[in-house]
């Protein structure tokens, strides 16, 4: 069977599946149909119990092999060919065909690190000329002179062609020499010099998605480390030395890993870089002025991890959407629904600040930025909701088998564990607005300073009445002009208060009262109604 031409998908993994299609010559159109859909490569078909699988399979009329290459995302571990039986087990459930993954073979393509090679000319460099007699010493420095010279500036990438060149030494220096156009040595006068130093032919690096997982898992070990080392520092007495003992063991498998970390050679190298990495993160770890001079808390290691693992892991799940499917479809219901929430929550938390102290949000008259910025506070406090698609997009990375394709429980259980999230999301995002409150009653008590939230700045203030008592018009309790209150300011000619002793708010036209800002609470005021005119 040809194969179907490449439609330009991205993928991470290739497996060679062995995949039975049963029930004749339609349902077998349809699978090399489907095949096609998902860009995976028919490589051959046969009957069953014919050609490969003769003496293999008991031979059915009704069935029909296929060679096919799988592709699909995700990490290369001990389940990526189970994965590849999941991805041809939900194709036949869309497809409702009777197809059967019969073998699976994941494909190791990782590629070869070889060394980076400049080609560059030699004509600088000195002849070598057969001396008939011995040379004199100022000759051979001289010499030797112009040759160290003719290195250094070789070094320097003076002389240098800008071909590259890829491979060991000797291939890398064949390689330049060769005739592109005849695909022939020509000898031409050139030779090569390593993109990073001297070649060190006892160091062989391993291969590349190889040499990156050892990467990724000395750099788990080495932070969870430092996490166990920051715990240390702050626990007493036999809780100190079991974290102390954590630290060391994550310490020896790093350093374990470390001496992997080249095929061959390189190992002390490569334990002297450990060490100096250990030693950085721990330093930051102990350092780190985070307000607190002990430097990181546990607390803030793991909201840290917390932030790494939601912004990974919602990428390991976006990166398998196409530009296209971005571009017409998620883009626009992301910016929409983001657009519409922080237009409509912008007053959220000033409503909710406004309702403990008996108000509505017009009466705070907030400004737009603020507004805007409380909306943004809403956003981060919510955000936390991403920890669970983060932690989705993980584990279909890692083909876990409770997010499988096929796994009919793992949707529902995605669901309800993101709607619980959510709501404790929301619970935190609300519990802003009623800590403010306290916040401002606490102080209000105190009749000390009063804290501001999200562009409200209430204030101690001396009201004095422009009017007679009687023609004050006051909703909501009896102004006491003789002390001072918490003002909100005016919003549409409406001044609002906050009666600390009363518990309630106290509303009035601003065209009646005069406000006069003060210190604290503490101050008495000294408006008198015999100081109004007879005819107020």
């Amino acid at each position: 069977m040809r194969g179907w031409p490449v439609q330009g998908k991205r993928y991470d993994q290739r497996v060679l599946v062995l995949v039975e299609v049963r029930g004749g010559q339609r349902d077998w159109d349809e699978a090399e149909r489907a095949f096609g859909e998902r860009d995976w490569p028919v490589l051959a078909s046969f009957a069953r119990g014919e050609e490969l699988s003769q003496g293999v399979l008991r031979a059915d009329p009704s069935a029909r092999m296929y060679s096919v290459e799988v592709r699909f995302f995700g990490a290369r571990n001990r389940r990526t060919g189970r994965a590849a039986g999941w991805q041809v087990e939900r194709l036949a459930r869309v497809k409702r065909l009777e197809m059967y993954a019969r073998r699976c073979e994941p494909w190791d393509r990782d590629r070869e690190q070889l060394t980076i090679w400049w080609a560059h000319d030699i004509a600088h460099r000195p002849p070598r000329v057969a001396a008939p007699r011995p040379l004199t010493p100022m000759a051979k420095l001289r010499r030797a002179t112009a040759v160290a010279r003719a290195r250094f500036t070789e070094r320097r990438g003076c002389h240098d062609t800008g071909t590259v060149v890829t491979g060991t030494a000797s291939e890398a220096r064949r390689v330049s020499r060769m005739d592109l156009a005849g695909d022939s040595f020509s000898g031409f006068a050139t030779d090569v010099r390593a993109n990073s130093g001297r070649e060190r032919s006892h160091i062989v690096p391993r291969r590349e998605e190889d040499f990156h997982r050892r990467a990724n898992r000395l750099a788990a070990w080495l932070f969870a480390m430092a996490f166990c080392a920051v715990v240390a520092r702050q626990q007493s007495g036999v809780r100190t030395w079991v974290w102390t003992g954590a630290a060391v063991l994550c310490l020896l498998v790093a350093a374990k890993l470390a001496q992997g970390m080249y095929a061959s050679g390189g190992r002390g190298a490569s334990l002297v870089l450990c060490a100096l990495v250990a030693a950085f993160i721990l330093a930051g770890a102990f350092g780190a002025d985070m307000g607190d001079s002990r430097g990181w808390t546990p607390v803030q290691m793991l909201s840290v991890f917390a932030v790494l693992a939601t912004a990974g892991g919602i990428w390991l799940l976006v990166r398998r959407w196409t530009w296209s499917e971005w571009i017409t479809c998620a883009a626009p219901l992301v910016f929409a629904a983001v657009a519409s929430f922080v237009v409509s929550s912008g007053s959220v938390l000033h409503a909710m600040y406004a309702d403990s102290i008996d108000l509505t949000p017009e009466d705070l008259d907030v400004a737009a930025i603020w507004q805007a910025t409380s909306a943004v506070k809403l956003l981060g406090l919510l955000s936390f909701a991403l920890f669970v698609p983060a932690l989705w997009g993980i584990a279909k990375h890692v083909h876990a088998p409770f997010v499988s394709p096929v796994e009919r429980l793992g949707v529902a259980l995605y669901a309800v564990t993101q709607v619980a999230v959510v709501v404790m999301c929301l619970a935190g995002a609300l519990e802003s607005a009623d800590d403010a409150v306290k916040d401002l009653r606490a102080a209000a008590a105190r009749k000390t300073e009063l804290p501001s939230y999200f562009g409200v700045e209430p204030e101690w203030t001396c009201v004095e009445p422009t009017v007679l008592a009687a023609k004050l018009s006051t909703r909501g309790g009896v102004l006491r002009a003789e002390r001072p209150y918490v003002s909100f300011g005016e919003a549409d000619g409406t001044v609002s208060l906050w009666d600390e002793t009363a518990g309630k708010s106290v509303q009035m036209p601003a065209e009646q009262v005069r406000l006069v800002p003060v210190a604290d609470g503490t101050v008495r005021c000294t408006f008198s109604y015999e100081s109004l005119p007879k005819g107020d």
